[in-house]
């Protein structure tokens, strides 16, 4: 009997030593993990129309698939408007300058001074420098060549300091949602960056102060090569995407031209809105108005004749001279095209809509996603409140408040009768700034697409345990399983006999 139990004692350790053995040699092999062996920075200045920003980034020295796993560290404003703006203000030009160098600083005080040298920083024009430059490329040149003087005096590696294209824009706006979506990359079980099983990819739509974008992923019928379509690689999967983005469709540039259109129908300097609310009029100058690639001057044009803007109140008529802005009949029996003409396949899938869009719809008090009618009901309430109870405990400056009902409709008619949103489709839009504290804005998704033009370091591996624990382990169980083995070959012989 004794000898029977420790037969099968021998068998028990030799089995669970060999188990042992198996289980912690899987362990140490598929359970490894890399340790990045630091931190990445990049800074990209997002110098827009209205106004410029100063994004920081990092991201582990290793990178998935060529493409960096990028997150935002610092984000500040810039006091003032665009740097379009500058030459026409020296008060307002020194203030800006200020606000930008401050901004710096602050990223200067983030970033481990050892990274300085290494950290590129990069700064993308959008289309408020697109629109001067068309006016006078020699002021934009001027200007560009002002910050990029500025920011190679900076220890950081400079890269470039450039006008970006709208479509560029529009593209790097659409890696953005859908990478802070989640939707390029995953961590697995075994804390592995994967593509997610079944990934589908989100739209993106941009409203800004000078132009407006829009970009979806979808796949042209075969044979066709229509206008639009791009390539982009990232983290080891290629997509092909539609952009397409409308200079002077942004929200104040097509606020001008619908100003423009009052004023040219006027027979005096006192200028009827429906888009102002009743009882709040505002005098601004024929200049303001007129002073734009997007605008097309009157015979009698005098930029400093002064114009008398005076609110009625009028839905109908407001939604009207906004719509048109746009050149709707340019696509009437086209089933593939938006407006002014422009080709564009139907909209298909999620859609995240950010920056002008985003700030209207909050303005409302809604929520991110909401139907076409609440939309709509909100606009008309709102549109119909008379000035004085409209600013009856508002905080809100006076500029942005009085245009709201403007804006309200620029992005009905934009959405609907622009980018042909149904009922049905519309419910597939979110309107939100931020997803996971990160911003949406195309500065990440240029961010991103960077990261491939930086190499990627040597990992670091830093295993489940310690080599020496691992070789004990292995040690001991491996002679435990040996003395069981030759304790049941013993006792095997023995029992022939």
């Amino acid at each position: 009997m004794t000898s029977r139990l420790a037969v099968s004692l021998a068998v028990f350790f030799l089995l669970a030593s060999i188990a042992v053995i198996i289980t912690v040699a899987v362990i140490q092999v598929h359970k490894t993990n890399f340790l990045s062996p630091g931190l990445k920075y990049g800074i990209v200045l997002d110098a827009g129309s209205s106004r410029t920003t100063v994004y920081l980034y990092q991201w582990p020295a290793e990178k998935e698939n060529n493409t960096g796993v990028v997150t935002q560290t610092l984000k500040c404003r810039v006091e003032g408007p665009g740097i379009s703006s500058f030459g026409q203000d020296p008060d307002q030009d020194r203030c800006t300058w200020h606000s930008m160098k401050e901004c710096m600083a602050q990223t200067l005080e983030t970033i481990p001074l050892s990274q300085h040298n290494s950290t590129p920083l990069f700064l993308g024009a959008t289309a408020g420098m697109r629109l001067l430059r068309s006016k006078n490329e020699s002021a934009s040149d001027k200007i560009l060549l002002d910050i990029r003087r500025y920011l190679q005096s900076l220890p950081f590696s400079f890269g470039n300091a450039s006008i970006i294209s709208g479509e560029e824009e529009g593209l790097y706006g659409w890696i953005t949602a859908n990478y802070l979506m989640g939707n390029f990359v995953e961590k697995n079980l075994w804390n592995a960056w994967v593509r997610p099983h079944g990934a589908k990819t989100i739209g993106s739509l941009d409203l800004g102060g000078a132009s407006t974008q829009i970009a979806f992923s979808t796949t042209p019928a075969e044979g066709q090569a229509p206008p639009g379509y791009t390539k982009v690689w990232l983290y080891g999967y290629e997509y092909s995407v539609y952009t397409h983005s409308f200079t002077c469709y942004g929200k104040d540039e097509a606020e001008r031209k619908v100003l423009a259109s009052l004023v040219r129908t006027s027979s005096s300097s006192q200028v009827k809105n429906p888009c102002y609310h009743t009882g709040y009029s505002t005098t601004m100058s024929a200049g303001y108005i007129f002073e734009t690639p997007c605008n097309q001057k009157t015979s009698n044009y005098n930029p400093k004749q002064q114009l008398t803007l005076v609110g009625t109140g009028d839905l109908g008529l407001c939604r009207s001279t906004v719509r048109a802005a746009f050149d709707l009949g340019s696509c009437q029996g086209r089933s593939n095209c938006s407006f002014n003409g422009v080709y564009q396949p139907p909209v298909s899938g999620d859609f995240v809509a950010y920056a002008g869009f985003s700030y209207i719809t909050e303005m409302f008090g809604l929520n991110q996603s909401f139907s076409l009618d609440a939309f709509d009901s909100k606009i008309r309430s709102h549109c119909s409140l008379p000035w004085k109870t409209l600013t009856e405990g508002s905080s809100k400056k006076e500029k942005y408040l009085r245009s709201y009902c403007y804006s309200a409709n620029l992005a009905y008619v934009l959405l609907v009768e622009g980018y042909k949103f149904s009922p049905e489709t519309w419910n597939n839009i979110r309107f939100q700034n931020e997803i996971n504290q990160n911003s949406v804005a195309w500065p990440l998704g240029y961010m991103l697409a960077l990261s491939n033009m930086i190499p990627a370091e040597a990992k670091l591996v830093q295993l489940p345990m310690a080599s020496s624990v691992f070789a004990g382990l292995l040690f001991m169980f491996s002679t435990l399983a040996i003395l069981c083995f030759m304790f049941l070959a013993i006792a095997l012989v023995r029992a022939c006999y």
